[in-house]
């Protein structure tokens, strides 16, 4: 898709959030934005986000600042999705919600990288952030990362 069909598609929302008009999104319009779609985003959180997206140094968000942000926002959630479709490929007892010792030693034989329970376990305990002895996605994403 080309960036003009992109900025296109952006420019309704941009011009819906930028309630003074003026062609600028503020960290206070940016994060009411965020929060009229779901999101959590303090205006502290959204003055960061501002600093790091904020092309000229203005303070404020252009429509190309702001379809930049927005398509990263975009990426960020598909990573997400494929990280929690490998989730799953490792998650093998039902319901768990997590990765144990068993399931990472079933799945790495699977790819031909055979490891031992006390590998398993070592390798989970590395990422292992509240101690139980298994991996939660938030874990895994970690891990991943």
């Amino acid at each position: 898709m080309s960036m003009e069909i992109i900025t296109k598609k952006y420019e309704r929302v941009f011009n819906h959030f930028d309630e003074d008009g003026n062609g600028r999104i503020s960290p206070r319009e940016l994060h009411i934005c965020v929060e009229s779609m779901g999101g959590n985003l303090s205006e502290s959180e959204a003055e960061a986000a501002l600093v790091l997206a904020d092309s000229d140094g203005d303070g404020e968000l252009g429509l190309e600042d702001f379809v930049r942000l927005m398509e990263g926002a975009k990426e960020e959630e598909e990573k997400v999705e494929e990280l929690r479709e490998a989730f799953k490929m490792y998650e093998m007892e039902e319901g768990c919600g997590c990765i144990t010792p068993k399931s990472l030693k079933r799945v790495l034989g699977r790819l031909g990288q055979a490891k031992t329970m006390d590998e398993c376990r070592s390798m989970i305990a590395h990422f292992d952030l509240n101690g139980d002895g298994v991996l939660n996605f938030d874990e895994f994403r970690i891990m991943m990362s």
